[in-house]
C-alpha cells in the first residue's frame, strides 16, 4: 500500500512542478512515507531524518515531509521531538500535499491528519497513474472496521472505504496501457471491497471478473484479505478466472481459538480450515501464505502448539511471523507485556516450521518447468528476475526481450526464498 501511495504522491506533485530526483544532495523536498505496523518503523524515521540533516548541514534544508501511518498516529510527538520536520501528512490526507507545498512557510509547521478518504479517492480519479512497471499495484479499498485488538490500522487508516467500481477499472486500464501485465489489487481488507451503484453491490469478485476481459493483462492478485470476508463469490473466482493466481495471502495470526477471541479476530480456526477445504476443492493447486503473531498477551504453550499444528496441516508456502508488538491506542496495548525471552524462543520454533515448508515447496519445483512473468534485469548481473504463479522470486538467464512476457523456466536450483533456472528456449539454443 505504501509503495502505491508513494507513486501516487509523485503523480500528484507533478502538477506543481516537482519531479522525482535521485540526487539526494540537492532536493527541494523530502517525503518519508511511513508504516506503523511495527514499533521499529518510528525509530527508522528519526534515523533517516538524522541522515538527511547531515547531508544538508551547511546547505539550505529541504522541506521535510513525514507522510503515512506513523505521521497519522504520532504527529504531535514527532514534531515536538524533531523540529527538522516541517509537515506531517496522514495516509488519508496526502491528496492535500500540493496545497501544503505551494503555501509552505518555513516558520509555520503543517499537520494534516484528518480522515478524508473520499476526497483523496476523488483526486486520484483525476490524477493519471504513471506507474509503468510490469507488475503494478492498484488500491481499491482502504481502512478497517474489524478492530483486532493488536492492530493500529483502524486508527491510522480509518474506517473501511471502497473506491468506485468504474474508477478502479479506469485506473486499471491506465496501468495496462502503461505496460502492466500483472495487477495486484490492494486494501487493508481488500476482500471487504463493497461499492453500491444503482442498487447493485460490486465486490472484489466483480473487479476480478472485469479484469479477466483485458487481453493484455496476464495475471491478477490481491492482498491483504481477511477470513471473515472470504465470501463464496470470491472463492468461485478460482474456478471461473484463468488469470487469478492460485496463491492467497490469508492471515490467521494464531491457531488457537482462545487467542483468536482475545485478538477479536471474529473467526475461528474451523472457519479458516473450511475456507481452505473449499479452495482446494475448486483447485487442488492453490497455496496459502499467512501472518502469525507469537507471544500475544495470554498465550500459553497449548495455544502455541495449536498454531504449530495448523502450520503442519496447511503447509503455508510463505508467511510473515512476528513477536507481539504493542501499538499505542490499541486494546492489546493495555495488556501485560509477554516474556520477551520466551517469545523469541517461540518465534524461532515457529519459523523453523514455516521456513521448512518454504524450502520443501521450492525443492519440489527443481527439475520442473514453470511459468514466470519477467519483471526486470537484475542490476550489475546478467540475470533476470520474475515471479511464478505462487509469487516465488525466480532468477534466471534470459534476455531483454523477455521483460513483460510470461516465459517457461526450467528450475535448476532453489533456496528458502528463490528459484534459479534457465529459459527453456535458451537451453535448446545452447
Amino acid at each position: 500500500m505504501n509503495v502505491y501511495d508513494t507513486n501516487r504522491i509523485y503523480d500528484i506533485v507533478k502538477d506543481i512542478g516537482y519531479i522525482k530526483t535521485e540526487d539526494q544532495k540537492n532536493a527541494d523536498c523530502y517525503v518519508i512515507n511511513t508504516c506503523h505496523i511495527r514499533d521499529k518503523a518510528k525509530e527508522k524515521v528519526f534515523h533517516e531524518i538524522g541522515r538527511i540533516k547531515e547531508i544538508y548541514l551547511n546547505k539550505k534544508k529541504p522541506i521535510m515531509v513525514v507522510a503515512g501511518c506513523v505521521a497519522q498516529a504520532e504527529n504531535q510527538e514527532m514534531m515536538k521531538r524533531e523540529p527538522y520536520i516541517d509537515v506531517v501528512i496522514g495516509p488519508q490526507s496526502y491528496h492535500k500535499i500540493n496545497k501544503i507545498l505551494k503555501n509552505f512557510q518555513t516558520h509555520k509547521k503543517e499537520d494534516e491528519t484528518e480522515f478524508d478518504t473520499i476526497a483523496k479517492f476523488d483526486l486520484l480519479e483525476k490524477t493519471k497513474n504513471s506507474d509503468s512497471k510490469v507488475s503494478s499495484f492498484l488500491t481499491i479499498q482502504e481502512g478497517c472496521d474489524k478492530f483486532c485488538h493488536f492492530c493500529v490500522v483502524p486508527f491510522t487508516r480509518g474506517p473501511e472505504c471502497s473506491r468506485s467500481f468504474n474508477t478502479v477499472l479506469k485506473e486499471a486500464e491506465e496501468l495496462i496501457k502503461n505496460g502492466a501485465k500483472e495487477i495486484t489489487l490492494l486494501g487493508q481488507n481488500v476482500n471487504a471491497y463493497s461499492y453500491n451503484l444503482n442498487n447493485k453491490e460490486f465486490r472484489l469478485s466483480n473487479i476480478i471478473n472485469e479484469l479477466e476481459k483485458y487481453s493484455e493483462l496476464k495475471r491478477i492478485r490481491y492482498t491483504t484479505s481477511h477470513p471473515v470476508d472470504m465470501t463464496e463469490d470470491l472463492i468461485e473466482c478460482y474456478s471461473s478466472s484463468k488469470k487469478l493466481m492460485p496463491f492467497i495471502h490469508l492471515p490467521i495470526q494464531s491457531g488457537s481459538n482462545r487467542i483468536l477471541k482475545l485478538m477479536n479476530r471474529k473467526h475461528q480456526v474451523e472457519d479458516y480450515l473450511d475456507i481452505h477445504r473449499k479452495l482446494l476443492k475448486i483447485n487442488p493447486l492453490i497455496k496459502l501464505s499467512s501472518d502469525f503473531i507469537v507471544g500475544y498477551p495470554g498465550e500459553k504453550r497449548n495455544d502455541f502448539d495449536q498454531t504449530i499444528e495448523l502450520i503442519k496441516n496447511i503447509k503455508f508456502i510463505n508467511s510473515f511471523s512476528f513477536i507481539f508488538s504493542s501499538r499505542p491506542g490499541t486494546k492489546a496495548s493495555k495488556f501485560e507485556e509477554p516474556n520477551n525471552v520466551e517469545s523469541k524462543e517461540k518465534l524461532i520454533e515457529l519459523q523453523s516450521y514455516l521456513f521448512q515448508n518454504q524450502i520443501e515447496h521450492n525443492k519440489k519445483l527443481i527439475g520442473n518447468d514453470i511459468n514466470v512473468l519477467v519483471e526486470n534485469k537484475i542490476a550489475n548481473q546478467g540475470k533476470y528476475f520474475g515471479r511464478n504463479n505462487y509469487f516465488n522470486s525466480v532468477i534466471f538467464d534470459g534476455n531483454q526481450n523477455d521483460i513483460g512476457k510470461i516465459v517457461k523456466i526450467s528450475v535448476e536450483n532453489s533456496n528458502q526464498n528463490s528459484l534459479f533456472g534457465k529459459t527453456i528456449n535458451k537451453m535448446k539454443a545452447a
